[in-house]
């Protein structure tokens, strides 16, 4: 149903090359990015008192080439088990051979499409934590791997005209924390893919539901460039995919709004110039043009920008009511996670996990199964069930994650290899690991 070729193909030639840095910059770009991505593990595991399962090395540094690489072989390990069971029901219910060829044309389509987004966004990611990799060649999955997209990082930091060394780091306080939040713990990648398979597996229609989609996605792309709301992500779903998706933004806001109170609450100790940073890089984010805004909101960016905003006001209420060790519950099991409601109205959370002595008997086990809140005391209103959801735009390490997939930004997948495209001078290998990605929500 894709043709992940031509995703790769189609995204490496559609992606515009990198900034021109000499070779020697370029070098030392990618020894710092490594280096400061150590350093920063230390910073988040003090700040946050989480402690990582295992060993965890430098960053892997990619050009844009690699982080479509990258990308594409996760959407892989995600998707291709759904797909080819998709397919196989497919053939079960009898598709001949017009089928057959119908399912070629449309899987180098989907792959083509996936290409240019994958290219578009490119461009735009600092870095992300790759939580599906590839099997090694004993058949074993890894945990995750963390990649920094070095052109992207040396772009940004000339833009804003920020201290490089600082703007290094900050990214990779971001994307460590990243790390931290699935590497210490053993189920949350799993709750994770779990959660993205069941929406891929919820989304089968028939030929009249798949027109009525095509119809609502073409008066979002119209509603979108007259202004107006709107999301090709938003078009395309069912009511069922819509509770799954209010689950999945409930966890990466979570995740990213965590990461973004992380890389600035360490403080101007670690990262001397972060309150400059964090005022030019959030002024270059809401200063897109108009082409640029239009493409974002139609690909879902922008609510990507609404998890960083309702993410890091919920861990900065929470920590700042309970403390930083209550705050790490939320990490202990999927039933500790805020729900999308409680993700907006903190309070809730904290009355249903760190206080639940509050909560009369039953109602806290009726609250996560039905994916509401109950209420702490009778001063204490329950969350809203009606709140709108909010995941590709950019994480403040990563300035576009991509789409979920970091997260990751779906975030995504894998990470590949050098960063030769910062030099200008062609796809590297230098940092590429198995599996050869030559070299990114």
């Amino acid at each position: 149903m894709i043709d992940w070729d031509v995703a790769v193909n189609t995204g490496i030639r559609l992606a515009r090359p990198g900034p021109q840095v000499d070779l020697a910059d370029a070098r030392q770009a990618v020894a710092q990015l490594r280096e400061l991505s150590v350093a920063a593990q230390g910073h988040v595991q003090d700040f946050t008192g989480m402690t990582l399962l295992e060993p965890a090395g430098p960053a892997v540094i990619v050009d844009r080439p690699g982080w479509i690489r990258a990308n594409v072989d996760g959407f892989r390990v995600v998707l291709e088990p759904i797909l080819d069971r998709l397919g196989a029901q497919r053939i079960a219910a009898g598709a001949g051979a017009a089928g057959s060829i119908t399912t070629a044309v449309g899987s180098r389509i989907t792959g083509a499409q996936l290409g240019a987004v994958l290219s578009y966004l490119a461009g735009r990611v600092l870095g992300q934590y790759e939580l599906f990799l590839p099997p090694d060649p004993d058949g074993n999955a890894p945990t995750g791997r963390l990649t920094l997209v070095a052109p992207n990082i040396v772009q940004a930091e000339r833009e804003l005209d920020v201290d490089p060394r600082d703007f290094r780091l900050w990214v990779c306080l971001h994307e460590e924390t990243h790390r931290m939040q699935f590497s210490s713990s053993t189920w949350l990648r799993g709750h994770v893919q779990g959660l993205m398979q069941e929406m891929l597996l919820s989304s089968d229609m028939d030929a009249a539901a798949f027109l009525d989609r095509l119809r609502a996605a073409g008066e979002a792309v119209a509603e979108v460039v007259r202004g107006g709301e709107g999301s090709l992500l938003q078009a395309f779903q069912s009511e069922q995919q819509s509770e799954i998706m209010d689950r999945i933004t409930a966890v990466m806001s979570l995740a990213e709004g965590h990461g973004d109170y992380v890389m600035d609450a360490v403080g101007p100790g670690v990262v001397p110039s972060v309150a400059e940073i964090r005022r030019r890089f959030q002024r270059r984010r809401e200063g897109a043009n108009r082409i640029d805004r239009i493409i974002r909101q139609l690909l879902g960016l922008d609510l990507k920008m609404k998890q960083y905003e309702e993410g890091a006001a919920f861990v900065r209420k929470v920590v700042a009511q309970v403390g930083m060790a209550d705050f790490n519950r939320v990490w202990e099991s999927p039933e500790t996670l805020p729900t999308l409601a409680e993700i907006r109205d903190p309070d809730a959370w904290i009355a249903r996990v760190v206080r639940p002595a509050a909560l009369a008997p039953g109602a806290e086990a009726a609250a996560v199964k039905g994916g509401g809140t109950a209420p702490a005391s009778d001063d204490t209103a329950p969350a809203s069930d009606d709140a709108v959801p909010a995941k590709d735009g950019d994480a403040p390490a990563a300035e576009e994650a991509a789409p979920a997939a970091d997260a990751g930004d779906a975030a995504p997948p894998k990470g590949a290899a050098d960063t030769a495209d910062t030099a200008d001078t062609g796809d590297g290998t230098d940092d590429a690991p198995p599996r050869g990605t030559a070299e990114g929500a």
